[in-house]
């Protein structure tokens, strides 16, 4: 498109061209020959979504959530612990000791040096507190499934970033045509000037208004490239691209339908977004999650009953009989049930209690702002596509006017019927309604994708 252009213009331009205009006429001319991968709307939200360091952030906060998961469902189950003891003794004074035969003749050994053993298995199992594990349980549920729909909601903030920097890119791209066909059209009402003042028709002021005009077309198209340039950085950035890597996007082929779509009811789109959104889902959540938070405060006034076991052995080398008989003989067992309850904790489960009220109360109002703020940024695409799509409408009939416009007042010019101050402003006035079009059209697209996302659909 761009080489086809260049060709078409260079059959109506002198070849009288400076370097620089060349330049700038060619600047991406060079960046289209480069076969680098070029990236799709989707293709930038599908890598984004893999490797943004924020959504991966969020999936280790989603694992430790489950992890708490795990361990709220073993406090329901009975622990259980073993232990030994074991220990050298020294008595120097000894003067007891083991009587043996031996040989007929009875030998008394004093051993001052000995040991003991000790071995335990003990068991515990919470069966009443307040229920305060099991609520426990169903908060770290609640909380696990919040974790989950918070990277959700960061991973929707992101693609609509994406989305709105895609377009951007798209509107700059084509406001660079725009540029360069403004500077074509200046580039040849200078060299018409210049063929005018060689014959006495225009005077040397007004052709250096007209060469004003072309550094001016200049200076607009390599800012225009800047802020694409600007805007692919902070699009590789999101997408966390190495700098070095040369970015570019596919850029569909030009039509106007798309900004010409029906807008969704704005009603329409709220009650679903309410239905679908996670942001507000994960509000609900926290809701229940304070509210179970609150039964588990109250828990701290509640006795608790555990039920408790044992057994164990020991051994010492202080005893005539052998390891294995102690072992038996000193073997004992227990089972049993403790209660306790509490009595006066100092105020701290009256305090808890209380805050977690406050938490309940704080989560409501958070829901309420959640659900204002969805219908402020709603209302704010659905009021922004309605105004955009009527300003596209009117900027569409405004370029024809202004193109018809601005080639009369090209020929009047060449014929000496208008001035330089005329076509100068007819050109301009074109140019700003080619803009005025541009801006519309792509903010009225923006805009209505948006209202289907937040309506459930898929950028």
């Amino acid at each position: 498109m761009n080489k086809k252009y260049l060709f078409i213009l260079s059959l109506l331009l002198p070849p009288a061209m400076t370097n620089a205009q060349e330049n700038i006429l060619d600047m991406t001319t060079a960046r289209d020959a480069d076969t680098s991968r070029k990236w799709t709307l989707h293709d930038c939200i599908t890598h984004a979504l893999n490797n943004n360091i924020t959504l991966k952030k969020n999936n280790v906060a989603i694992l430790s959530s489950k992890e708490n998961v795990e361990q709220a469902k073993a406090a329901l189950l009975p622990s259980l612990s073993a232990s030994t003891n074991q220990s050298i003794g020294w008595r120097p004074w000894n003067e007891a000791g083991v009587s043996t035969v031996a040989n007929g003749t009875v030998v008394n050994k004093v051993s001052k040096t000995y040991y003991n053993g000790n071995y335990a298995l003990n068991a515990q199992w919470t069966l009443w507190n307040g229920n305060k594990n099991r609520n426990t349980l169903k908060q770290n549920i609640l909380e696990a499934n919040k974790a989950e729909l918070d990277s959700a909601t960061n991973a929707n903030a992101l693609k609509e970033q994406i989305a709105e920097l895609y377009v951007q890119i798209l509107y700059l791209n084509e406001a660079i045509e725009v540029n360069r066909q403004s500077l074509a059209t200046s580039m040849k009402n200078e060299e018409r000037g210049r063929m005018m003042v060689e014959v006495g028709k225009m005077s040397k002021a007004d052709l250096a208004q007209l060469t004003a005009q072309t550094k001016q077309d200049e200076y607009n198209i390599v800012n225009a490239q800047a802020e694409t340039e600007k805007a692919k950085m902070q699009l590789k950035q999101i997408l966390e691209l190495q700098g070095d890597m040369t970015f570019d996007i596919v850029i569909p082929e030009k039509n106007d339908h798309e900004a010409l779509a029906n807008i969704p009811a704005l009603q329409t789109v709220y009650e679903q977004a309410l239905a679908s959104r996670p942001e507000i889902a994960g509000s609900l959540l926290n809701i229940e999650s304070q509210k179970i938070g609150v039964k588990i405060a109250k828990a701290g006034k509640m006795p608790q009953i555990n039920l408790t076991g044992g057994m164990g052995t020991s051994t010492t080398s202080m005893n005539n009989h052998g390891g294995s008989y102690q072992l038996k003989t000193n073997f004992d067992a227990s089972l049993g049930l403790s209660l306790s309850l509490p009595l006066f904790d100092n105020r701290s489960t009256k305090t808890n209690v209380n805050k977690a009220k406050l938490a309940v109360i704080d989560a409501d109002l958070d829901l309420q702002d959640k659900r204002k703020t969805l219908y402020s940024t709603i209302e704010g695409y659905w009021i922004d596509a309605n105004t955009n799509q009527q300003k596209f409408k009117a900027a569409q009939a405004s370029v024809e006017s202004m193109q018809a416009s601005y080639d009369l007042l090209s020929e009047q010019f060449r014929l000496g019927l208008k001035n330089i101050v005329e076509l100068m402003t007819g050109k301009n006035n074109l140019v700003t309604a080619q803009q005025n079009m541009l801006q519309s059209k792509y903010m009225t697209i923006l805009d209505i994708q948006l209202l289907k996302f937040y309506k459930g659909e898929e950028i």
